[in-house]
C-alpha cells in the first residue's frame, strides 16, 4: 500500500490523454484502456478521460464497458479557436454538445471538467465571460495559455471560478517550459487561489533527461510537490524553481504522516487541502507513471 502522503498527492491526479501524442491512439483502444484502468487497483490515481468535444458523438456509441459503478469521467477538450472572434462561438458550441451528451449518458459517462486553449489575441479578462457561458454544467473549467502569459492569465482568473492549464512539455525540446516559467505559474496560482492543472511531458516522477525529446522532462513529483509545498510555505519563485530542478529521487520521502523534499515537509492532511488548487496532469500514459514509481521503490 503506498504511503498516505503519496496517495494524497496523487489521488485522481492523472487525467488519461491516450488520444494525444506521443501515444496518439484512436478512440476505441483509448476507451478500452480507460475501461481497464477504472477497474484497476490503482484507480485511486486515475482522473478524467480527456475527450475532444468533436469526438463526443463517436464516443457515445462506445460506452458499453462503462456504467454507474465504473463510469467514464470525461474532461471535455474544447476546439482550439484561431482567434478571439471565433473563441466565444466555439465555447457556446462546446457547451451545447456537452449538454446533449450529458442528457443521454450522464450515468455512465459524466462530464466533470472542461479545458480549452485561449487564442493568443484574446484579452484574458474575457475569460470570465467565457466561463459564464458554461454556467450550470457543474464543470471544473481550465483555460490554457502559453507559459509566458501564465502569471497575467492567472491574475485575471482570480475569483472567476475557473482555473489555469499549463502545458509542461510535448514531443520536441522547444515545447518544454523552463523551471522558472513553471515556478512563476505555481506561485501565481497559490497567491491568487486559482486552480492549476498541467498537460504533456509529465510521464516520469522525477526530472530527467530523455533521449526521445532531446531535453530534460519535468517530473510529476517535482511539479505537484512544488505546487503543494509552495502554497503551504509561501515559497518564492526561486525556491519553487529549486524543487522543480531536483533530479535525485532520494531527495523525496513519503510516509503516512508527511511528504518531504530535502528539509521541507507537508502533512498528508495539508496535501489534500492544497490539492484543491494543484489539481491534475494530463498524460498519454497511465502505465508509465506507475511503472516508474515502482522502479524507484516509491510505490
Amino acid at each position: 500500500m503506498p504511503a498516505a502522503s503519496l496517495r494524497a498527492l496523487l489521488a485522481h491526479a492523472i487525467d488519461y490523454a491516450g488520444l494525444f501524442p506521443p501515444a496518439s491512439l484512436t478512440l476505441a483502444p483509448a476507451l478500452e484502456n480507460q475501461a481497464a484502468y477504472v477497474r484497476s487497483p490503482d484507480r485511486w490515481m486515475l482522473g478524467a478521460f480527456i475527450l475532444p468535444v468533436a469526438q463526443f458523438a463517436e464516443a457515445g456509441a462506445m460506452l458499453d464497458r462503462f456504467d454507474q459503478a465504473n463510469p467514464l469521467q470525461v474532461s471535455a477538450l474544447g476546439a482550439k479557436a484561431e482567434n478571439a472572434a471565433a473563441f466565444q462561438p466555439a465555447v457556446e458550441s462546446a457547451a451545447a454538445t456537452i449538454r446533449q451528451f450529458s442528457a443521454r449518458h450522464r450515468a455512465s459517462a459524466p462530464v466533470v471538467q472542461f479545458e480549452m486553449p485561449a487564442p493568443p489575441d484574446l484579452d484574458c479578462n474575457s475569460l470570465g465571460d467565457a466561463t459564464a457561458l458554461l454556467g450550470g454544467l457543474g464543470l471544473e473549467i481550465f483555460w490554457e495559455a502559453p507559459a509566458d502569459a501564465a502569471a497575467s492569465t492567472i491574475a485575471a482568473l482570480k475569483g472567476s471560478g475557473a482555473g489555469f492549464k499549463l502545458r509542461t512539455g510535448g514531443v520536441t525540446a522547444d515545447s518544454f517550459p523552463s523551471g522558472a516559467q513553471i515556478a512563476r505559474a505555481l506561485v501565481a496560482a497559490a497567491r491568487h487561489q486559482v486552480p492549476i492543472k498541467f498537460t504533456a511531458g509529465l510521464h516520469h516522477p522525477v526530472k530527467r533527461f530523455h533521449e526521445s525529446v532531446g531535453t530534460k522532462m519535468h517530473g510529476f513529483l517535482n511539479v505537484l510537490g512544488a505546487g503543494v509545498l509552495a502554497a503551504e510555505h509561501g515559497w518564492s519563485e526561486a525556491q519553487t524553481e529549486e524543487m522543480l530542478a531536483e533530479e535525485d529521487p532520494g531527495a523525496f520521502a513519503c510516509d503516512d504522516a508527511y511528504l518531504r523534499w530535502r528539509d521541507w515537509e507537508i502533512t498528508t492532511e495539508q496535501i489534500a487541502r492544497r490539492r484543491r488548487l494543484v489539481t491534475s496532469l494530463g498524460s498519454c500514459s497511465f502505465d508509465e507513471p506507475r511503472e516508474d514509481l515502482r522502479a524507484l521503490g516509491i510505490f
